[in-house]
């Protein structure tokens, strides 16, 4: 059996009991205090609470759920069980079956339909679940392969309080020769023998602050199969790297390191490294991740390098990992169609930080080459530089250890390791993994209890409604009340709404909520949360929960807010036409008065390239093309081709917005009704945002005029000031710009002549050395470049001296035409056979301008910031060559 068949039975299996087969979610999910998808049931959130309620037809739901965890990384590849990336075979009940019927379903699933032996099964239930343990034995399961296991491995809490309930988890036996010769070895234990593939989780009880346990009105099943856990028992292999798709993965490796797989443990462990994390980095890329510093960011760039450095242990150069995309998207593409749409952008992606990396690479190791030389002989690298280079540079401790242990010195990997604990413990503190954490929110309650916001403004700019709620801020934190008065900053709830809230990089509408004669609420945002929209802002007068009003958005700023916004798609259109199809959005803002455009590229977009895409997009918009929007499913829109945003997660209906025949998108914003209302686009600016991410800042319509004005009147004042005529400015600015060089040139041609005279002034400054040549001099006010040409004059200067037998040596120093401090070491080719080198030299006095730097025997230089050291410097260069 393979990945894809195990997927199709399982999902099968479940339909066949009567559950609804939804496709994976995004890894990145909706839940903020989520860092990443890690579990099946973060999709089902709203129906666990009871905010959604499931089709009648069907008893639950089941997928199967990509899903990425890293808080174990350092485990992953050492054993035969951890990843980074996994899929998460899932069914899930919000009180339609319970216990009875999924451990009955389970023990069928994994004889009748895996065929695993019920002798080498084996069950635990929590301490106190005597429900679940009878069940178990009543199917079958002789009590010794039953075990009752502490709160702490068969008790799932979504926090201190909240949600709560049982687990009871199925172990296969792989057999003594995987266990530990303990004779407490059993499920739970951490060797190898009892691999736990299937939990089940009872949600049965709603947790109180007192400790106290009161049973849920309904209760709900939440399980989760690791697949590649499952795979391996299947398969009978001892490892999960042995299963198609990363067995598969590790076979590129082989290729390219020319090794072969279990023939060295330590390329091993590379290899399994590299199979697990392309695949982690690939569905991140696909889901909208791009590499950063921070959070998700942090997470895919900490993977690709990584993987990257294990790459060069096995003496691949890189860039390489790209190259195990194809493997990926041909066998996992079927079941997760967005990594085969973005199979392009994702391959930049990793190709672009690859060549990133290597650049890293060479800063940290200059760092660590400086922290080394201030060591004595056999000395220790702290465990806070390590730490440093690893966080800064991302720079391994294994290759930090590798390069001091090169030069003689060792690291200390204690409090390396001290240091590394904490940062996890501050990433697992920051980052609560648990998809129930925001569970009794105060728009969750709403949501409950009235249910989501209607919006009708895709059809009316105003509307009647009814106020279901009203919140103000007390002590800090949302609070419900029953009505507000003169001058109270509120949020208000309606049943349905004409306003727009903020989704999707479009603004919020503004606008009044209004009871007629008797109070005007004016609404300056709109937001939505839980799907409950809440309309910010003040009132004057009384409003109650209850009253109608008459909801009337600001007209006027809506229209400018969807010029802007289809113009967003006409330039995404346009973008993807010059620059290629790997160009995806990847952020934007709609406000009235600008549009910003954020899109993934490598490298900045030319001004001939730029000049194509806003006159593509303003063709466009002169077709007067009708906009206009349908709903069809997710599947169907992209089998037409539509375009999904990066990283956007989308339900099972969506919304295509279609601006003639060449745009169309998956969108839910209010849009014009035909192209020409756009007027034209101007784009005003162009920029990097990141290491794969460029900006587009531009305005339509009335903003677009005024910025064509401030441009013309920009012209004619330069004109002006040239005392030309516009017409004629590019070529007087030319004219002035060969007058510029000519002067330049003469005035360099005048400071070398003074350069030549001061060769006589530089060997004024001779220090007593028998074996060359040696002068230590200070010159301000020159520019580097000239600095350094004191040596070419010097030179000059002695080689028509008869004396001069050809050792020489130059160190000078000085204040350059910036105000920077800088020395200058070189000797010429005897010199350093004699005994002279310009590195050690530089390296030796850098440190007292509190510069670095560096170079070779005969050449080097350094640049420093602390100007009041310049002279010291130089007297210990005097020293040194005396």
């Amino acid at each position: 059996m393979n990945s894809a068949e195990l997927r199709e039975k399982y999902l099968a299996f479940f339909e066949s009991k009567g559950c609804q087969r939804w496709a994976s979610s995004s890894l990145v999910p909706d839940d903020p205090s989520m860092l990443l998808t890690s579990a099946g049931m973060v999709q089902f959130k709203a129906w666990f609470l009871q905010q959604k309620q499931l089709d009648e037809r069907f008893v639950g739901t089941t997928s199967v759920q990509k899903c990425v965890r890293t808080t174990d990384i350092d485990v992953i590849g050492t054993d035969a069980r951890h990843l980074s990336f996994f899929e998460m075979l899932g069914n899930f009940s919000f009180g339609a079956y319970f216990k009875q019927e999924m451990c009955e379903w389970a023990l069928e699933f994994s004889t009748e339909v895996l065929g695993f032996e019920l002798d080498r099964l084996y069950f635990t239930v929590f301490t106190d679940d005597d429900e679940t343990y009878a069940i178990w034995q009543s199917l079958g399961i002789p009590e010794q392969h039953i075990s009752r296991l502490g709160e702490d491995d068969n008790f799932w809490r979504a926090g201190p309080t909240g949600p709560c309930g049982p687990c009871s988890e199925l172990y296969y036996d792989q057999g003594e020769e995987y266990g530990c010769g303990s004779p407490d070895c059993g499920p739970g234990c951490d060797c190898d023998r009892y691999l736990e593939y299937w939990n089940c989780v009872f949600t049965q009880f709603d947790g109180q602050e007192d400790g106290s346990l009161v049973p849920l009105p309904k209760k709900n099943i939440d399980t989760g199969m690791g697949l590649e856990r499952a795979l391996a028992i299947i398969n009978g292999v001892s490892s999960v790297f042995n299963t198609d798709i990363l067995r598969a993965l590790i076979s590129i490796s082989e290729k390219l390191a020319q090794q072969s797989y279990g023939a060295n443990p330590s390329s091993d462990l590379s290899m399994r490294i590299i199979a697990d994390h392309i695949r982690s980095c690939s569905f991140m890329i696909g889901d909208g991740v791009l590499p950063g510093n921070e959070g998700r960011g942090y997470v895919l760039r900490r993977l690709l390098r990584r993987a990257m450095r294990h790459g060069s242990l096995l003496g691949i150069e890189a860039p390489f990992l790209y190259q195990s995309l194809p493997v990926i998207v041909e066998m996992m593409g079927d079941a997760y169609p967005e990594i085969v749409e973005n199979q392009t952008l994702i391959e930049r992606v990793i190709i672009a930080e690859e060549e990133r990396f290597a650049q890293t690479l060479r800063l940290g190791q200059s760092y660590l080459e400086g922290h080394l030389q201030e060591l004595a002989p056999g000395g220790m690298l702290s465990g806070q530089a390590a730490f440093e280079l690893h966080d800064r540079y991302g720079f391994p401790i294994d290759l930090t250890i590798e390069i001091a242990s090169e030069s003689g010195f060792t690291v200390d990997s204690t409090v390396f390791t001290t240091l590394m604990a904490e940062q996890r413990q501050r990433a697992r503190d920051a980052v609560q993994d648990n998809a129930w954490s925001s569970v009794g929110s105060i728009f969750s309650e709403i949501a409950a209890s009235t249910g989501a916001t209607r919006f009708v403004g895709y059809e009316l700019n105003e509307a009647p409604a009814q106020v279901l709620a009203l919140l103000v801020q007390k002590d800090g934190a949302a609070t419900l009340v029953s009505e507000i008065s003169d001058g109270q900053a509120a949020q208000v709830v309606l049943d349905l709404s004409p306003f727009y809230a903020e989704m999707g990089g479009q603004l919020g509408d503004t606008g009044t909520l209004k009871i007629a004669g008797e109070a005007t609420f004016t609404v300056t945002d709109t937001q939505v949360h839980e799907h409950v929209y809440a309309h910010i802002g003040t009132i004057e007068g009384q409003l109650k929960v209850g009253d109608s009003v008459l909801a009337s958005i600001d007209s006027r700023r809506r229209q400018r807010i969807e010029r802007n916004h289809t113009a967003t798609h006409l330039l995404h259109y346009a973008l993807r036409q010059v620059l290629g199809d790997h160009v995806h959005q990847a952020g934007s803002l709609v406000a009235p008065d600008r549009l910003r455009f954020d899109f993934t590229h490598f490298e900045p977009v030319t001004s001939a390239q730029l000049d194509a895409v806003e006159a593509l997009a303003n063709e466009l918009v002169m077709a007067d093309n009708a906009v206009t929007a349908s709903e069809t499913s997710l599947e169907a829109a992209r089998a037409a081709g539509v375009i999904a945003l990066f990283g956007e997660k989308y339900a099972d209906q969506v919304r295509v917005l279609s601006a003639g025949d060449e745009s169309q998108e998956l969108c839910g914003g209010t849009h014009v009704q035909h192209t020409a209302q756009i007027g034209f686009i101007r784009i005003i600016s162009e920029s990097s945002i990141g290491a794969t991410l460029r900006r587009i800042e531009a305005v339509t319509s009335y903003d677009a005029y005024k910025q064509v004005k401030q441009d013309q009147l920009l012209l004619q004042a330069a004109a002006s000031a040239m005392q030309t005529r516009p017409s004629e400015l590019v070529e007087r600015i030319q004219a002035m710009q060969e007058r510029v060089k000519e002067l330049e040139a003469a005035e360099k041609a005048n400071r070398r002549q003074v350069l030549l005279s001061d060769a006589d002034e530089l060997l004024a400054a001779r220090v007593a050395n028998s074996a060359f040549v040696a002068v230590v001099n200070r010159f301000d006010g020159l520019t580097v470049e000239e600095l350094r040409s004191l040596w070419d004059n010097l030179r000059d200067t002695l080689s028509r001296d008869d004396s001069y037998d050809g050792a020489a040596a130059l160190v000078v120093g000085g204040l350059t035409t910036d105000g920077n401090p800088l020395l200058i070491a070189a000797g010429t080719e005897l010199a350093v056979q004699r005994g002279f080198d310009a590195n050690a030299l530089i390296r030796q006095i850098a440190p007292l301008i509190e510069g670095g730097g560096g170079g070779r025997s005969n050449m080097a230089q350094a640049g420093g910031k602390k100007a009041s050291g310049l002279d010291q410097a130089l007297d210990q260069a005097r020293e040194a060559l005396s």
